[in-house]
């Protein structure tokens, strides 16, 4: 047998030498065939993998974020969890109710209690306090003391740990225990704030005297006085006169009301024991300042179930038993704020997945026609390798492999700077995101290309838009899609778009109803297939009349537009998604910015209102004037308001009188007012006057009736008869003459409105002030010579007021983010969808120019045969958006996404409306792009020629 050669050339004979490869590897290949698609695919997954993975990292973020300011912004006396207990009572040896006071044991004890918190509850040992207080003030007895209506100054007698830590000495030094003081010890050294020693002149060296038991006294040395460093510190908030005295009214009958002074002493933590002689029933206590550091917002279940425990529950039997004494109670309000954050949560996530839910939508239909468009353009190349032979499994594998060398590290830079511009959140939702992003992406084009070449296709075949006709199987599908909207729609405007996890206090987007949320993409959806149905007939009828014409550029846009793809619900359904996400985005930050304006004027009445401060506020002499002059101020209306005027008891007789606010007015200022404002908007003539000035005969007259406008409670009471008022302003009676449910002078109130025309003592006390372009700052330079009392609220300062909270701010950013976009994906599918069909129609423009098409009629045929489709996208897209909105808006409720749980103004409601811009806009935007696109193709065909787009043998 003869051995081969090594070369292994010559008459075919194989040689033994490894084969060198024939054929270069398939995605290099590609890839370098084709850099520009690859490197557009690329940035479109890595901005679609960083949309999908942010979105989940941001809703923690802003959760997170909003647990965290409510309680670091609650006060200090809500959100601090206090363990208290009392001093041991008499049955106790003496020495042992000593010790237990002394510092060492309550140090020790307070490290007992951090060191057992259960988690998630953390201390914040810098802003933690402890010691032993008085629960009850102790008479100040030195004649030299501060006394107001000459009453004595009460004090809080507190040994609170770690004096030194938490102020500034300022004079003298910081008290001490030199010696063992028990509850026999007769005098002590304490020290006082700044703000205590010049209100109640004190000054070091001082020697306090209070009460001590069986009538004797303790003297208290005052060594120093001390200015808490952070007055703001719960070790200072928590108990408001530790810092700085209090003026306090007894509650008399009487007035004006005496007051007297309420301020505290601070004693060493070692001199503890004294206040067991005290009669001031002595309390040790340890306020724990949660740490919220290490808080995040899915730890809100697990710490409002901690904080029952530590209420009331094994918790606590565990702080009874082993750390503190059997009656230790725990106090917090802090369960209170956890509720309120998770609340706020479950009414804010439902609303922010809206907008997911719709952006999400959209960024997947571009995905899978950015697969369908190379698929598209690769039509003939997939093709001939089946012709030849290849099989489905082989060529999907191969595309497959060439877009996950793309995708796959296009989706980790998209997660990476996901977690780095969104810290403080969660990796694995924003993992699986970008792993459903690179999924969706890398499965178009082999899904696409494959079920479209699963048969052989016959070249030339029309796929017009006008001359499809839907399968039984798309029917069914579509009609599963509009039971499935219809159901979205009745839910949501039944029960809203909180469902279930609003009534549980969750919160969060793992409580979400999706099906609810998901109403607006599903309208888009039909809408999309609706209008594809319907969008042949309009070319239909319109072609006929277009082929009479002379001019052959109207038939021929027609034509072409009708010849267009039936895929063209794809580029629709984005488009439509797009502009209805937007509209609906749009519409709930307009509906915000209106709740928030509402509200604003809710808290004012007018654009400033001027009010005087005191037990006999009237408004001086000159001051309307005064305002009237100041720049900017439009219309000045006094008014005279009285609080807690009586009524009458209804017929049952039962019920206590109710004290409403009575208004008396000019009535045509008022209504003027009323009007601008909104708030209870009446007629002037339904207050006219009685005449006659209240007096008859030169005295009051009591049986004049005068008309009034009456809040519904208030009309509910007083019926249809006429009812006796006795007010400072006069005694009179009122028939209600119109009932509403504000006014400007008093909203958010039960009030009587009368005609001040009508009373016998007129005296206003406010002025209402209107003014588009009202200067605070001259108005307030105008009132200040009118004296202290006289105080200026303005509207716009009380708007600005409604500051965001985290939570707000972030669904806030996100909706922004999800309209820009969704513009952005809108305007990327028309761009999709055109230049799918660019090469076919650069080849007909230079056709047709050989026959003797001019330039300007170029131009006017592409952009005659792409408006169709534009407008059918942008009207329909305005229209649907509408729609969607007036269809959602009764199940929507954007109070909580507007204004925060503590807001001092309540609304009855902040609906969705239709924002107009949010419509038009992107609507329009669409049309300029498609007219922009045909007109670059246009521009961009005249200079390429015709030689190029009319090679011989070429099938475009």
């Amino acid at each position: 047998m003869r051995t081969p050669s090594r070369s292994g050339g010559g008459n075919g004979e194989r040689g033994n030498t490894r084969p060198a490869r024939a054929v270069a590897p398939w995605v290099r290949t590609r890839l370098r065939t084709a850099p520009g698609a690859a490197a557009a695919m690329a940035v479109l997954v890595v901005l679609t993998a960083y949309l999908a993975a942010a979105f989940p990292r941001s809703v923690d973020a802003y959760e997170t974020n909003g647990l965290r300011h409510d309680i670091r912004t609650a006060p200090a006396a809500e959100s601090v969890l206090e363990v208290s207990t009392p001093a041991y009572g008499p049955g106790m040896p003496r020495a042992d109710r000593e010790k237990t006071l002394r510092g060492a044991w309550v140090t020790q004890t307070q490290r007992k209690i951090v060191r057992g918190l259960p988690a998630p509850v953390r201390a914040d040992e810098g802003a933690s306090a402890y010691g032993v207080r008085t629960t009850e003030p102790v008479e100040g007895r030195d004649p030299w003391l501060a006394a107001p209506d000459n009453l004595p100054p009460m004090f809080t007698l507190a040994a609170q740990a770690e004096l030194g830590r938490h102020s500034t000495l300022r004079e003298g030094r910081l008290p001490r225990a030199d010696a063992p003081v028990t509850e026999r010890t007769r005098e002590v050294e304490a020290t006082v704030t700044a703000a205590t020693a010049e209100s109640l002149h004190i000054k070091a060296g001082s020697v306090v005297h209070v009460p001590a038991v069986g009538g004797q006294e303790i003297g208290v040395r005052i060594t120093g006085i001390v200015a808490p460093r952070d007055p703001d510190n719960s070790y200072w908030s928590f108990e408001p006169t530790l810092g700085s005295p209090a003026l306090v009214a007894v509650q008399t009958d009487d007035r004006p009301q005496p007051r007297y002074w309420r301020a505290s002493l601070l004693l060493p933590p070692d001199a503890a024991p004294v206040l067991l002689g005290t009669a001031g029933e002595p309390q040790l206590y340890w306020r724990i300042a949660p740490d919220t550091a290490s808080l995040t917002a899915r730890d809100a279940p697990r710490l409002a179930s901690r904080i029952a425990s530590l209420k009331n529950g094994p918790e606590l039997t565990e702080l009874r038993t082993n750390v503190v004494g059997p009656v230790t109670v725990v106090t917090t309000r802090l369960d209170g704020i956890v509720a309120g954050h998770r609340s706020m949560s479950a009414a804010i996530a439902p609303v922010v997945a809206v907008a997911a839910l719709g952006i999400g939508a959209v960024a997947a239909v571009v995905l899978v026609m950015a697969g369908g468009l190379v698929a598209a353009r690769r039509r003939a190349e997939l093709a001939l390798l089946r012709s030849r032979g290849g099989s489905l499994r082989g060529i999907g594998g191969r595309l497959l492999a060439e877009t996950a060398v793309v995708v796959l590290p296009a989706a980790a830079v998209g997660l990476l700077l996901a977690v780095l511009t969104v810290p403080e959140a969660r990796l694995l939702p924003a993992v699986a995101a970008a792993s459903a992003v690179a999924l969706l992406a890398c499965a178009a084009l082999p899904v696409r290309a494959v079920v479209r070449h699963r048969r052989p296709l016959p070249y030339g075949g029309r796929e017009d838009l006008a001359q499809a006709r839907p399968s039984r199987r798309r029917t069914m599908a579509e009609l599963t899609l509009l039971t499935l909207a219809i159901g979205a729609v009745v839910a949501l405007r039944r029960r809203g778009t909180g469902g279930p996890a609003d009534a549980a206090g969750a919160g969060g987007l793992g409580d979400v109803d999706y099906l609810v949320s998901s109403a607006p993409v599903l309208v888009g959806l039909i809408a999309a297939l609706v209008l594809v149905r319907l969008y042949p007939l309009p070319l239909r009828l319109a072609g006929r009349p277009a082929g009479r014409l002379r001019g052959a550029v109207g038939f021929l846009s027609l034509a072409r537009a009708g010849r267009a793809s039936s895929s063209g619900a794809l580029p629709l359904l984005a488009l439509l998604v797009a502009l209805t996400t937007a509209a609906f985005g749009g519409s709930v930050l307009a509906g915000i910015d209106d709740a928030r304006e509402r509200a604003a004027v809710m808290a004012t009445g007018a654009d400033a209102r001027i009010t005087v401060a005191g037990s006999s506020p009237v408004v001086p002499d000159g001051l309307a004037e005064a305002v009237r002059e100041s720049p900017g101020v439009g219309e000045v209306t006094a008014v005279q308001v009285e609080y807690g005027v009586p009524l009458p008891s209804d017929s049952v007789a039962f019920r206590k009188t109710l004290g409403v606010t009575m208004i008396a007015v000019e009535p045509r200022a008022y209504a003027r007012l009323a009007r601008r404002t909104g708030l209870g908007e009446f007629s002037a003539g339904s207050l006219k006057s009685v005449g006659g000035g209240g007096v008859r005969d030169g005295k009051p007259d009591r049986n004049r009736v005068l008309p009034a406008i009456a809040s519904p409670a208030v009309a509910e009471r007083l019926g249809d008869r006429a009812h006796d008022i006795r007010s400072a302003a006069g005694d009179f009676k009122v028939r209600v003459a119109e009932v509403r449910g504000n006014t400007p002078a008093a909203p958010g109130t039960d009030y009587l409105l009368v005609n001040a025309a009508d009373l016998t003592q007129r005296a206003p006390t406010m002025l209402l002030v209107g003014g588009a372009e009202l200067d605070g700052a001259a108005l307030r330079r105008a009132v200040a010579g009118f004296g202290e009392d006289v105080g200026v609220e303005l509207r716009a300062e009380e708007r600005r007021a409604f500051v965001n909270t985290p939570m707000q701010e972030g669904a806030e950013r996100i909706y922004a983010a999800a309209i820009a976009a969704g513009a952005g994906y809108a305007l990327l599918a028309l761009l999709l969808s055109l230049s799918q069909t660019a090469p076919e129609r650069v080849t007909l423009l230079a056709r047709l120019r050989t026959m003797g098409l001019t330039t300007r009629q170029g131009r006017q045929l592409l952009g005659l045969e792409v408006l169709p489709q534009a407008l059918l996208a942008a009207v329909g897209g305005a229209l649907v958006g509408w729609a969607t909105v007036v269809l959602l808006a009764p199940g929507v409720d954007l109070v909580r996404l507007a204004l925060n749980a503590t807001s001092d103004v309540t609304l009855d409601g902040a609906p969705l409306r239709a924002d107009p811009w949010s419509l038009v806009l992107p609507a329009v935007g669409v049309l300029a792009l498609a007219a922009a696109v045909s007109v670059v193709q246009a521009w961009w065909a005249g200079r390429q020629g015709s030689i190029n787009e009319l090679r011989a043998g070429d099938s475009r």
